[in-house]
């Protein structure tokens, strides 16, 4: 029968717009006939990055309500409304064979409409703590894939299926790539080299405990791969131009990634939930310093998911400009500690996350 009309939703952040991206590809590369019609929120930055993909995408007005008072939230109700009948219009138009949700305010109204209309439905939940739509989601969908275990607090234990996330084939394909990355970033193969990586805008907390000691490292003999962020690039520049050396290769941000992954011997990332499946997939000792401005914390969450396993190192913000270079001086000098995080690491990355949620897509479309 195959799959011909698929509607994916969701967005709001990278994290929610990459691994849709991923699965609409996985079903493209399958299915090729297929049409894929992505849902979004107007002023998100999905509008922007799936039809760069190549999708087409609806915007639907849904907003959030905001935490501080303002008069915005008066209107919140009346643009929930209004999106559930553009969904409602949508699904019943275009009438696909499954409508799948990952996250975000623009899949709440999809979903629900969806599942009303008793359109297939299926979740994809990257974090090992729950977003608010998902959650709420989950009562009402038949399939919920996830990346971590114990998630039975919140959904319905039958409908759990563990998928992992979707990530990058081409991100996280090293093999043979160190000395090409190292040549790339003009560095040196005979020394450490420590990657920093604060996602996509960069990091302040991890670019002010670098700016701090990072005379800490060049005095080790350690070089240093540092995506700031285009926000922090021009401060950052001048900075590193005045310590006259050829340690440190900066840029605002790092598109061969894959380069960057062969070339570390310790990763110091954030804790969203697809950086910690990359990290677990590439197997190199990872530092994670988890961004406390995240709904319900759920980075400090995905972090210890790993820590609790002896296969992250985990340093709180607060504590980062005071220990975090000197956690890396000192696991760069562990052997021990770097084999043991390696090869726990490793255990926890699931590689085929795309082919695992499109069989639960098959699984479902051949019910209907």
């Amino acid at each position: 029968m195959g799959i011909n009309k698929v509607v994916i939703s969701g967005g709001g952040t990278g994290g929610h717009i990459f691994p849709a991206i991923a699965i609409a590809d996985r079903i493209k590369e399958k299915y090729p006939e297929a049409e894929v019609v992505f849902v979004g929120a107007e002023g998100k930055m999905e509008m922007e990055k799936v039809p760069k993909a190549g999708y087409e995408i609806v915007g639907l007005p849904i907003r959030g309500i905001q935490r501080r008072l303002t008069l915005k939230n008066l209107a919140v109700p009346f643009k929930l409304w209004s999106s559930l009948r553009m969904a409602k219009k949508l699904v019943k138009q275009f009438k696909p064979d499954i409508a799948i949700g990952v996250g975000g305010y623009a899949s709440a109204a999809t979903l629900r409409v969806a599942s009303k209309l008793k359109v297939p439905t299926l979740i994809q939940e990257q974090n090992s703590y729950p977003g608010i739509t998902n959650k709420w989601l989950g009562k009402s969908v038949n399939t919920i894939c996830v990346a971590y275990d114990h998630l039975e607090r919140f959904f319905p234990k039958e409908k759990i299926v563990k998928t992992g996330n979707p990530v990058r084939a081409n991100v996280v394909d090293i093999d043979g790539k160190r000395e090409q990355g190292l040549m790339h970033f003009g560095l040196n193969p005979a020394k450490n080299t420590v990657l920093i990586i604060g996602g996509s805008l960069g990091a302040k907390t991890l670019n002010d405990s670098l700016k701090l000691k990072v005379k800490d490292l060049i005095d080790s003999d350690v070089q240093v791969i540092w995506q700031c962020g285009k926000f922090y690039s021009q401060e950052l520049n001048a900075f590193v131009a005045n310590l006259k050396t050829d340690l440190i290769y900066l840029s605002d941000f790092v598109y061969e990634m894959d380069y960057a992954y062969a070339a570390a011997d310790v990763i110091v990332s954030r804790a969203g939930a697809i950086s910690v499946s990359e990290v677990s997939l590439i197997g190199k000792p990872v530092i994670l310093v988890p961004s406390p401005n995240v709904a319900e914390d759920h980075q400090t969450k995905n972090a210890l998911a790993l820590v609790n396993e002896n296969a992250a190192v985990l340093i709180k913000d607060q504590e980062a400009r005071e220990q975090l270079v000197p956690k890396i001086i000192a696991v760069l000098k562990d052997d021990e500690l770097k084999s043991n995080l390696s090869k726990n690491i490793k255990q926890l990355g699931i590689s085929n996350a795309t082919d695992r949620i499109l069989t639960e897509i098959e699984k479902l479309t051949k019910n209907s």
